[in-house]
């Protein structure tokens, strides 16, 4: 089933996205159908918005080979070589029960399904990959892996990038969320990047074992495993919370423990957010209402809910 919004120059499928359809439904998913392909989009969330509009269901995805004006979170530009990897947006309908609350909740949720999908395609034993609070998929490197206690700060490489946008019905205590677009952007075949890319990602190809065969790197097979992810854990946290995972997100996660630098209001310790550009403290870990929690130098601690968190000038981004 072709988008209404599909451009007439589309190519045609490429051979590792083939067995998407019958791979959601040999696993029986909810997510991935109807699935859509094109050859170059501006932005995968933005036609899965302007689809949600007109109704598009629960579920359908869509996929480009090349974005025009992807986009990650605080609208930074997502940058892909075409064909290589992954660019792609779900549609949820949560059924009018899903509290705004619930939405920082759901982009780690996400960032999990990513970070375990890509685990399983890579064979991490080891644990490298992590879900960096908010929204990105990491790959930790050398000491860090290693779990080194000498206070060098832990250095990883980007893996995967998560944005949710939303669309409300009501407003005040009675909004609730309509739709859900969960895009994600992650790096699969690519293995040199321009730049200053170059020292900050990384891709599956790259974190594969050496002398693995990249065109056993199927990206229908990553792109499912997200979905399946998904379909298992995103109803019950949008009705329910982060309990059921948890345990796994406290795991995963890449800031535990560590020393970060944390800017933006909501991360400010004090009620004047201009007197505090940025502070510093020691991340205890995520909390059950996907906010970071922070210890400051003073010894309070705080739930970060939005901002930037680092781990300083020094450390990885």
């Amino acid at each position: 089933m072709r988008s209404p919004l599909a451009r007439p120059g589309a190519s045609p499928r490429a051979p590792d996205l083939r067995d998407v359809e019958a791979l959601v439904r040999e696993r029986g998913l909810s997510l991935g159908l109807p699935l859509h392909v094109e050859a170059e989009a501006g932005s995968t969330n933005d036609l899965a918005k302007s689809a949600a509009r007109d109704g598009a269901p629960h579920g359908s995805v869509w996929l480009a080979e090349s974005q025009t004006a992807g986009r990650g979170r605080q609208g930074r530009v997502w940058s892909s070589p075409r064909g290589e990897n992954l660019l792609f947006s779900v549609l949820l309908r949560p059924g009018g029960a899903m509290p705004l609350a619930r939405l920082p909740e759901l982009s780690l949720v996400v960032g999990l399904a990513v970070r375990d999908a890509a685990a399983k395609a890579v064979g991490d034993a080891a644990g490298r990959l992590r879900v960096k609070w908010p929204n990105d998929v990491v790959a930790l490197e050398g000491d860090a892996l290693a779990g080194a206690t000498d206070g060098a700060r832990p250095r990883w490489r980007k893996l995967a990038g998560v944005l949710l946008e939303s669309q409300i019905t009501g407003s005040g205590a009675r909004a609730k969320v309509d739709a859900l677009i969960v895009g994600v952007g992650l790096n699969v075949h690519t293995r040199s990047f321009p730049g200053e890319l170059g020292s900050t990602a990384t891709s599956l190809a790259l974190l594969r074992a050496a002398g693995a065969p990249a065109e056993e790197l199927s990206r229908a097979a990553v792109l499912v495993d997200v979905l399946e992810g998904l379909h298992r854990d995103v109803a019950f946290v949008a009705e329910r919370g982060l309990g059921l995972v948890h345990a796994r997100l406290t795991a995963a996660d890449a800031l535990r423990g560590q020393r970060v630098l944390a800017e933006g209001p909501t991360a400010c310790p004090t009620a004047y957010p201009s007197a505090c550009p940025t502070w510093e403290g020691t991340c205890e870990g995520i909390d059950l209402e996907g906010k970071l929690l922070v210890r400051g130098d003073d010894g309070v601690l705080r739930r970060v809910s939005s901002g930037e968190v680092h781990l300083g000038s020094s450390g990885s981004r």
